[in-house]
């Protein structure tokens, strides 16, 4: 049995060294904009809802349901994810945390 090493952290965490280059906030909210797209596309192929169908249910079109699935796409504002959580049956929720 090898006996298992317990190494110390040492010095700041990742999050730190963001917030220190004033870069947290943007790449949390890359990281949200990216689970967000990846639910949305779960749920769009689960239901067997295509792109152009979105964008009929959600009363927009298809290049704007484009960037709501695009993953680097960070422009999304609340009312159209307010829209597709409906058109999928879903509902959004926002929280300060």
């Amino acid at each position: 049995m090898t006996p298992k090493l317990h190494v110390q952290h040492l010095g700041s965490d990742f999050d730190d060294f963001l917030e220190s280059d004033g870069l947290l906030a943007n790449a949390t909210a890359f990281a949200n904009k990216r689970v967000i797209a990846w639910q949305l596309a779960q749920e769009m192929e689960a239901k067997g809802i295509s792109k152009s169908s979105m964008a009929r249910q959600m009363h927009t079109s298809r290049a704007a349901v484009e960037r709501l699935l695009d993953p680097q796409s960070p422009s999304v504002t609340l009312l159209t994810l307010e829209r597709a959580a409906r058109v999928l049956g879903r509902t959004l929720q926002v929280q300060l945390t």
